[in-house]
């Protein structure tokens, strides 16, 4: 199998086991433009091929259209490949549960998919979000005592393409004493994330409403009083070429809070696309947005002794900081 030299289009239409690299005019474009475009097919089987799990980035499988391609990428079909939920099940049964007991579980979220479904997924969507892997992870782990229909209380929440650590809980009453440490910011929530540009140690502390005036959530101006209480805090660990490895600690817990924080202050992650129409630098390409939940601390509802979990940056956030670090 030979890939396609970059800015070659293909001379026939796809064959199984097919590959080409990314060439430069496709550069961060979506995964699915990307395959109908060197492919050749409707955008219908271009998203087909996608869905259900038959299109590798560099061998990797990828089942989500909205990825952002970065020229020199080889994207591969593989008409033959299994469906994306058997081969993801596989691979969660030894990584997706950190921790688990009778009251809660702690979960290692992996980046791109959904914490829980929005209501309007198909079947199969619905299938492949996280509260549902869970279950059926634990269903066959045995699921501490639990059976596998037994219901998880969402306690908080992570971009679908954030990864790292989250809390389920598995009675009522643990997620009622949960919520409770999230009202009162006891519990410790800590991100890494590559930011844009020179970011320095602070607190932001802004009032987040739906439409801040452009169409997108965000904070208000100083001195108004309307909307949520957002408070994020930001730390510089390691000063890269063109950005910034930064810790952020959550007070409060709002919809894309550091996501929205950082780019208002002129610094947005490396990867977003959605908060980043008034930054003015050139924007680093990165296959998603680079946030990691990285460490999870709260107190056992049951017995309140400490419970503490920390999680590594995945492979694709590594990837891009071993790009970034100054030599």
């Amino acid at each position: 199998m030979e890939a396609a030299a970059p800015g070659e289009a293909p001379s026939a239409p796809t064959t199984p086991d097919t590959a080409w690299t990314v060439p430069i005019e496709l550069g961060g474009k979506r995964l699915d433009a990307v395959v109908r475009a060197l492919s050749g097919r409707p955008w219908s089987e271009a998203r087909e091929l996608v869905a259900t799990g038959k299109i590798a980035i560099g061998g990797e499988t990828h089942v989500y259209p909205d990825r952002s391609m970065t020229p020199g990428e080889v994207v591969e079909v593989r008409v033959r490949a299994p469906r994306p939920r058997t081969v993801r099940l596989a691979a969660l049964d030894k990584s997706l549960i950190v921790y688990a007991d009778v009251h809660v579980v702690v979960v290692r979220k992996p980046a791109g998919i959904s914490t829980v479904p929005f209501g309007d997924e198909t079947p199969e969507q619905r299938a492949e979000t996280l509260d549902e892997l869970v279950r059926d992870v634990l269903g066959r782990q045995g699921g501490g005592g639990r059976d596998r229909g037994a219901p998880l209380g969402v306690v908080q929440r992570l971009d679908k393409e954030t990864s790292g650590l989250l809390v389920f809980a598995r009675t009522f009453a643990a997620k009622k004493h949960l919520g409770q440490q999230l009202r009162q910011h006891t519990m410790l929530r800590r991100y890494l994330g590559i930011a844009h540009g020179d970011v320095p140690k602070r607190t932001f502390r802004s009032h987040f409403v739906a439409d801040r005036g452009d169409r997108l959530r965000g904070s208000v101006q100083e001195g108004r009083r309307e909307g949520q209480l957002a408070v994020t805090h930001v730390e510089p660990l390691e000063r890269l070429n063109g950005a910034t490895l930064v810790a952020c600690r959550l007070e409060t817990g709002r919809t894309h809070q550091i996501r929205i924080h950082l780019s208002e202050a002129g610094h947005p992650l490396v990867g977003e696309r959605v908060y980043i129409r008034d930054y003015r630098g050139v924007p680093i390409p990165a296959p998603r947005i680079l946030l990691h939940a990285a460490e999870l601390g709260f107190a056992h509802p049951l017995d309140e002794r400490p419970m503490r979990f920390e999680d590594p940056p995945p492979e694709d956030f590594d990837r891009v900081l071993a790009r970034l670090r100054v030599r």
